[in-house]
């Protein structure tokens, strides 16, 4: 399969604070192996898809980060955004990079901070789900069968009936994206079995999306031309210009929500967006009382904690369900089970101690 993989390694990642900054977000993290996730996920396509093929999209700050870790793809496959607006005009424009070299190569649009348990098996289903791009003309998508009623996730509905396989794996017709749900909806979406977690990675053809544009979000379509004609002539002002006047939107409301036809596979390839803090329980190996450590820890009478302090004693007695985060100029302690309102803190600091972001 001619495929090409778009990385989205933008992104401020503020919920890993006080360890993601905003120059180095949650992709230059080092949280779930030895090396960094973004590495993570250029090494689990190579098998699949050639470091030729593989392009990333930031901005010019992390650019510079990307091209020191990422020494084996060619300089010119290093795409920057002039400004961030969200994924739709960051994904038309690295879309648009790939038509003027093949209109007809699958796109696949890929996160650059997930980790996936089951590479093998990833790499099937999006060989699968390429195939099914090129020969259906469809917007591809990978859906999580989700495990509990999350309300931290989109949805996407899918029909159960008429599913069409493609190396030998199921794919089914999208009837709709739904948006974050409260706890009732998501129950009664995880009790209805046609309903996946929507993990933000789409594949198509990079004409097929200029189509698609076209005829379901013509706003947008206008700055497409404008987009192409800026790359074909290489002028850097003209594409700053663009991202100036585009409107900050997602993908999934610019286009995946207005498109029929779109196809969504079962993502089962040990998929987590390790969303915050209290998800590395499920990545960092526990102690017997459930301690997941990072660093060198004394624990006594404690359970069920979290802490992140390379090369330092840390010491726990008579504590349960805490994160620890010391990265020396920053000390995080939070209840597991309010790792979320980590964002606030981030908030907060932008008027008292910028310094810290």
């Amino acid at each position: 399969m001619n495929i090409r993989a778009v990385i989205m390694a933008g992104g401020s990642g503020t919920r890993f604070w006080p360890l993601s900054r905003k120059n180095r977000p949650k992709q230059f993290l080092d949280i779930v192996s030895s090396r960094s996730m973004i590495e993570e996920t250029v090494s689990r396509l190579g098998p699949l898809v050639p470091a030729r093929d593989i392009f990333t999209i930031a901005n010019a700050q992390q650019t510079v980060s990307l091209k020191s870790l990422l020494k084996t793809l060619p300089r010119g496959n290093f795409l920057v955004e002039p400004l961030a607006k969200n994924t739709a005009p960051s994904l038309m424009l690295a879309t648009a990079r790939v038509y003027l070299d093949d209109p007809e190569a699958v796109v696949a649009a890929l996160a650059s901070d997930h980790l996936i348990r089951n590479p093998e098996r990833f790499r099937a289903m999006l060989e699968a789900a390429a195939a099914a791009a090129s020969k259906d003309k469809a917007i591809v998508t990978f859906g999580i069968p989700p495990s509990f009623p999350s309300t931290g996730y989109g949805y996407i509905h899918f029909s159960g009936d008429k599913a069409r396989k493609f190396a030998g794996i199921p794919f089914h017709p999208v009837l709709e994206f739904k948006e974050k749900p409260d706890r009732k909806q998501a129950e009664r979406f995880v009790a209805d079995g046609n309903y996946h977690w929507n993990s933000g990675m789409f594949l198509w053809r990079a004409d097929v999306f200029a189509a698609k544009l076209k005829r379901h979000a013509p706003d947008f379509f206008v700055f497409w031309e404008r987009m192409l004609e800026a790359l074909s002539k290489k002028d850097r002002k003209a594409l700053l210009r663009i991202f100036e006047e585009i409107p900050a939107i997602s993908i999934d409301y610019a286009l995946m929500e207005k498109v029929s036809g779109s196809l969504v596979g079962a993502g089962d390839f040990g998929w987590s967006d390790v969303g915050a803090w209290s998800s590395l329980y499920e990545v960092w190996p526990p102690d017997a009382a459930g301690n997941a450590v990072k660093g060198d820890p004394l624990v006594i009478d404690s359970r069920n904690c979290l802490v992140y302090n390379p090369g330092k004693l840390t010491a726990l007695v008579g504590v349960k369900d805490l994160i620890v985060v010391d990265t020396g100029d920053a000390l995080l302690i939070c209840r597991r089970d309010q790792d979320q309102r980590v964002k606030e803190i981030v908030e907060a600091l932008k008027s008292r101690k910028p310094e810290l972001l």
